[in-house]
């Protein structure tokens, strides 16, 4: 049996977490989180001890590895800015990190870890779920066998209504949460890529506190894209008192991936536990483009823009 920490406990990912570590036949140890609200825990593992300060944890830890009781594994679940010092400090505990996307906001944190991995000896892996989905690793299969020089025309829309608490809280804040193409976008931009290969070519069309656009051009794919937390943004095709969109269509076709889509932490623990985990070097595309749509010039005249984009672009 695998032990287990995690950081980030009363967060919302937290439960996914929770039911991969006992469907994956592990023991959580320890728990960690600012928000003592973890009631959550008593489903999985009652008998867990938590913590709400990090030294407490951080001490708690150092005694069980010094009984040799201590863990294997630590989830990381905390806010997207934390993610680098939590996996650090895992590291030096003598475990192995599995860490929520983002898993850094900056490409030369990977290289400061990537160093710290050889120092320690442990590894760092990010959850990836959607490279795991059956219609996304389908649809990898089918491009992988089709022709190499085709082209294909990919629109991506995602509109998910958040309150006016988002713009309070870290995900509101650019330097904390990355910002919308960051923070709610990475793990498309990452499916995308892991589909049609790496990026040519990426254009932003409009970046602001509460949404983001552009168009991304990869070796086998022109990708028009829209992200939104606003729901005055939704698409007037959506259903009446729905507050969130989600499409991707590829040549026109809808890839249906909702079915699913939230139960996958298990398969990547389960991938990471035998030793098939997504490492550092897979994240780091993916953590370029979303810094280079954070800092690039904003240029709303070049590339195709999304269909739904209308709505974003007013003023």
């Amino acid at each position: 049996m695998h032990n287990f920490a995690l950081i980030g406990a009363a967060g919302y990912i937290a439960p996914r977490h929770l039911k991969a570590i006992k469907q994956v036949g592990g023991n959580l140890s320890v728990a960690y989180d600012i928000n003592d609200s973890v009631g959550v825990m008593d489903s999985h593992f009652p008998d867990a001890a938590f913590f709400t300060e990090f030294e407490r944890f951080d001490e708690y830890v150092a005694d069980l590895r010094r009984a040799n009781k201590g863990p294997d594994y630590v989830g990381i679940c905390s806010p997207n800015h934390m993610h680098k010092s939590h996996m650090s400090f895992t590291l030096r505990a003598g475990a192995h990190a599995i860490c929520e996307k983002p898993l850094v906001l900056c490409p030369l944190d990977i290289d400061d870890l990537q160093a710290l991995e050889v120092e320690t000896g442990q590894r760092i892996y990010s959850i990836l779920q959607l490279r795991l989905h059956p219609a996304i690793v389908a649809l990898r299969d089918k491009v992988a066998s089709g022709p190499k020089d085709k082209i294909y025309d990919v629109d991506l829309g995602y509109f998910t209504s958040r309150g006016a608490w988002y713009h309070t809280s870290w995900k509101g804040l650019e330097h904390k949460s990355g910002g919308i193409a960051t923070n709610i976008g990475v793990h498309f931009y990452d499916m995308l890529s892991y589909i049609f290969g790496p990026v040519r070519a990426n254009i932003v069309h409009h970046r602001g506190e509460d949404a983001a656009a552009g168009y991304i051009e990869l070796a086998q794919a022109r990708v028009r894209w829209v992200l939104s937390i606003n729901r005055k943004h939704l698409p007037a095709h959506t259903p009446a008192g729905q507050t969130t969109h989600r499409s991707i269509t590829v040549e026109g076709e809808e890839i249906e991936f909702s079915a699913g889509f939230t139960d996958l932490h298990t398969a990547s623990y389960q991938s990471i536990i035998n030793g098939q985990g997504y490492g550092l070097e897979v994240v780091r595309p993916s953590i370029e483009l979303v810094h280079k749509i954070r800092t690039a010039q904003v240029d709303s005249k070049r590339g195709e823009k999304h269909p739904d984009i209308a709505k974003v672009l007013e003023r």
